[in-house]
């Protein structure tokens, strides 16, 4: 009988199953029942292992917030690169990437929500916060200018708002209405801006 060769895993895997695991448990526990242990059970590693790659579960977290946020924009930066030259489909298909899959997701959601109690209470995770939607509303201000709205620094402000909340009523119900209606929705609020 020949026993298995041992294998190790690259320290970037190990490291983005932790941040993977850390977002998981969040979406399903929230902050209150998300610890080391539950992380690194999640995760398939012993509790140990997480403080090889992070300075403690504080840190952890800080990371998944990044690296959601990270794959949120990489999902939008994908639409629109494969729109075109064309700013209006670029709009669009910003929007439209902004109520579907990955963006859309309720257990996306779930993450979020842990995210979002921490803002006021973690200073780190607050300035992961506003880089990240400054980089959101910067990438709608470059769209939106592109589209020849004058004010696109409240445009994108706005637009913001809008897309958030209605993301946020999709991913807490989607039976009022579809993906379709709220890009639609969006679109008739840019055109408002767009004439």
């Amino acid at each position: 009988m020949t026993r298995a060769a041992f294998t190790r895993e690259a320290a970037d895997v190990r490291r983005q199953a932790l941040i993977d695991a850390a977002a998981r448990v969040l979406a399903r526990r929230g902050v209150a029942g998300t610890s080391v242990r539950t992380i690194c059970a999640e995760a398939g590693v012993s509790p140990g292992l997480l403080r090889h790659y992070f300075a403690g579960v504080d840190a952890l977290i800080v990371a998944a917030y990044a690296a959601t946020g990270a794959r949120i924009d990489a999902a939008l930066e994908t639409a629109v690169a494969a729109a075109g030259p064309e700013p209006r489909a670029r709009l669009a298909a910003y929007l439209t990437a902004s109520f579907a899959p990955p963006v859309l997701d309720p257990q996306l959601l779930a993450t979020w929500l842990a995210f979002w109690s921490l803002v006021k209470v973690d200073p780190a995770i607050a300035a992961i916060h506003r880089a990240t939607y400054a980089a959101y509303r910067q990438r709608l201000e470059d769209l939106l200018s592109a589209c020849g709205v004058a004010e696109v620094r409240l445009a994108a402000i706005g637009l913001t708002a809008v897309v958030d909340g209605l993301w946020l009523e999709l991913c807490l119900d989607d039976a009022v209405f579809t993906p379709a209606e709220a890009g639609a929705i969006a679109e008739r609020w840019v055109a408002g801006y767009t004439g």
